[in-house]
């Protein structure tokens, strides 16, 4: 029977004989790049950006990656057309990939230490859940502020996408002690939003739509999906700091994610948030006709 395929260091192999070596560094020090790309109607969406975002990545995080982006994006296409031909009808898959500095040798007993050997490229993929999501279309998204804040940018830069993500399993752990369902948001030391582990944030006030600025958050693939759909339907869209208030008061709010794409707030801190927005259905709508999918239609027709 034929069975999913992922690519590791330099070759395809069956996805359920896929695994890392317990001496990578990647699970000694949490030192790992990565990248989510999905697909509509089985094709990569914005492949070449997202393996831009992934270069930038391991670059921030001082991890070698020295396949090129037209091998990358082979192999990811090789992945894809397999994969995607075992899939059930109305589904579509996520495509991970993700490097880091290979695998430690005293921790096995072996020689060398951290870097001294190759660097470890993987990548695999997944049928998208969009079961997952359904309740974020059918009653919105639900956001908590927890304690714990988002790393500072002098010690780690936010542009990177990382796994050393901590942080994040705790913010939502306290999330969900504040409200079962609940998705945490982040602030940083001074107060103002950031993003959630998974997606940017964004708020709707008088018709135009904001975003945190970018110096402090992930560079979305998604964002910048809504930015270009907000120039193209002449919806304003700017950066500015913001605060749990400013989100209180506004007039929608939003999550952009590679998996969902953009999904409209309800709740915020337990305060009901105007949903659904009208903003956010222009964009959801333009988004569904950019890529020749009913997103909403797709992610509600999965149980």
């Amino acid at each position: 029977m034929a069975q999913p395929l992922a690519y590791f260091n330099g070759r395809l192999l069956p996805q359920t004989g896929f695994a890392i070596p317990s001496n990578d560094a990647g699970f000694i020090f949490g030192a790992t790049a990565t990248d989510l790309c999905r697909t509509f109607n089985h094709r990569l969406f914005r492949l070449a950006d997202h393996l831009a975002r992934f270069r930038q990545s391991c670059r921030l995080g001082r991890i070698p990656q020295p396949v090129s982006d037209d091998e990358l994006a082979r192999i990811a296409e090789q992945l894809v057309a397999h994969n995607a031909g075992l899939l059930e009808p109305g589904q579509d898959l996520a495509l991970v990939m993700f490097a880091t500095p290979g695998p430690i040798g005293y921790y096995a007993g072996l020689p060398g230490g951290a870097g001294d050997g190759p660097p470890t490229l993987g990548m695999h993929t997944f049928p998208l859940p969009f079961a997952r999501y359904r309740r974020f279309f059918e009653q919105g998204v639900t956001l908590r502020v927890p304690e714990t804040r988002q790393i500072p940018a002098d010690c780690f830069d936010p542009r990177a996408k990382v796994r050393s993500r901590l942080h994040w399993w705790i913010a939502q752990q306290e999330a969900q002690e504040i409200e079962s369902g609940a998705i945490a948001l982040l602030l940083d030391h001074n107060g103002c939003v950031t993003e959630t582990a998974g997606a940017n944030l964004l708020i709707v006030k008088d018709g135009t739509v904001v975003s945190p600025p970018r110096a402090s958050i992930l560079h979305g693939i998604s964002l910048q999906v809504i930015e270009e759909l907000c120039g193209e339907n002449g919806i304003s869209f700017r950066e500015r700091a913001i605060q749990v208030e400013d989100c209180l008061a506004a007039d929608e709010a939003m999550l952009a994610s590679t998996s969902f794409c953009v999904a409209g707030v309800s709740r915020i801190e337990g305060r009901a948030i105007p949903w659904p927005g009208p903003v956010w259905k222009q964009l959801l709508t333009a988004w569904s006709v950019q890529v020749g999918v009913d997103i909403a239609g797709q992610i509600l027709s999965h149980r």
